[in-house]
């Protein structure tokens, strides 16, 4: 089963890695104040999906901590003796 999950983390990273390649043209992004970026496309949709998943990860880390801090609050209220 191992090997079987190796071979496909293997064939997902070389097609992805052809397409990267199939797609190294530049691009200009436009930016606000008449200003603007070339860069690969590759590099342009690695970065978007990079931000993405950071804003994606901050607001989970947010949703945890709010709700620990809720179950501390909540364990806190419980009697003495029904604490474990």
């Amino acid at each position: 089963m191992r090997l079987l999950i190796w071979l496909l983390r293997a064939t997902v990273f070389v097609l992805l890695f052809g397409l990267a390649i199939k797609n190294s043209g530049p691009v200009e992004l436009r930016l606000y104040l008449d200003a603007a970026w070339q860069a690969p496309l590759s590099l342009v949709i690695l970065g978007s999906f990079a931000a993405g998943a950071a804003i994606g990860v901050t607001a989970a880390f947010a949703t945890l901590v709010r709700q620990r801090r809720e179950l501390g609050q909540l364990k806190r209220s419980l009697p003495s003796e029904k604490r474990d």
